[in-house]
Order: structure tokens, then sequence, then C-alpha cells
């Protein structure tokens, strides 16, 4: 895979609940990590001593997050209202040349910020809350 431009990797809400995804407005990065609990069975009887893993076992989990500015009252909105109301809500992250991961997400973080001669920013953070899916790009 070459290089890929930071804007094509986007981040949609589910706006309504009823599967009608939407870029959230103005971020200017995003990123999207997955993560694996390992159950560790090491005992007595582990061959020299090496620690063994228990093999589909744990707990997954995906965060996203972006920061950037809203461009519009909207999108404001509907993201302040389901972080105070602790909505899961489906979001997408589609990935170029990769694929798109799809699930449930609750948002855990939103930090509003702003400088004197500046405009206003925000970050958020998301964390999963259900199975993902995933689609491979076509």
């Amino acid at each position: 895979m070459s290089a890929q431009k930071g804007k094509d990797l986007l981040l949609k809400l589910d706006s309504d609940g009823a599967g009608t995804f939407v870029t959230v407005a103005g971020l200017r990065s995003r990123a999207l990590s997955f993560n694996a609990q390992t159950v560790d069975i090491t005992n007595t009887d582990s061959s020299g001593a090496w620690r063994e893993l228990l093999g589909e076992a744990g707990i997954k989990a995906a965060a996203l997050s972006g920061a950037g500015v809203f461009k519009d009252a909207a999108s404001d909105a509907t993201v302040r209202e389901l972080f105070f109301a602790g909505t899961i809500r489906d979001w997408q992250v589609v990935v170029p040349d990769f694929g798109t991961v799809e699930g449930a997400f609750q948002i855990t973080g939103l930090d509003y910020a702003g400088e004197h001669d500046g405009e206003m920013t925000y970050e958020l953070t998301l964390a999963s809350a259900g199975a993902l899916a995933f689609s491979v790009a076509s």
C-alpha cells in the first residue's frame, strides 16, 4: 500500500440511529486503534518458563479519536447530545485502500478549546461498545 492522505480517513456517525451515516464535520485529525487483552495461562509446567497465552480469549476493544472544528451547529449539537445522554450509536471509520470498520461506540471524551485569536476547536474520543464489523475496500 502506498502513502495515503490523512484527510481521506473518514469518521462517520449514524446521525439518526437508523443507518444514515454522515461525516463528522470539520475533523482535522483522527485515529483508530485496536487492542486485545491477553489471558496468561503460564504455569510451572510451561516449557522453559516461557509465558503461555490462551488463544481466542480476552477482551477486544477499539478506540476512535478526532480533533478539529465544528463547521455547523447541527453536528456540534448531535455530538454534544450523544455525549451528555451517554448514548451508544453506530459509527464508521473509512480507511482508504483498507476498508471500513463499523460498530457501536460511546463518546467517552468531548473537549472544547479556543485561543483568543483563533477558532473554537474540539477533541472527541469514543470507545467500542460491542462487536465491530470490517468490510474490505473494493
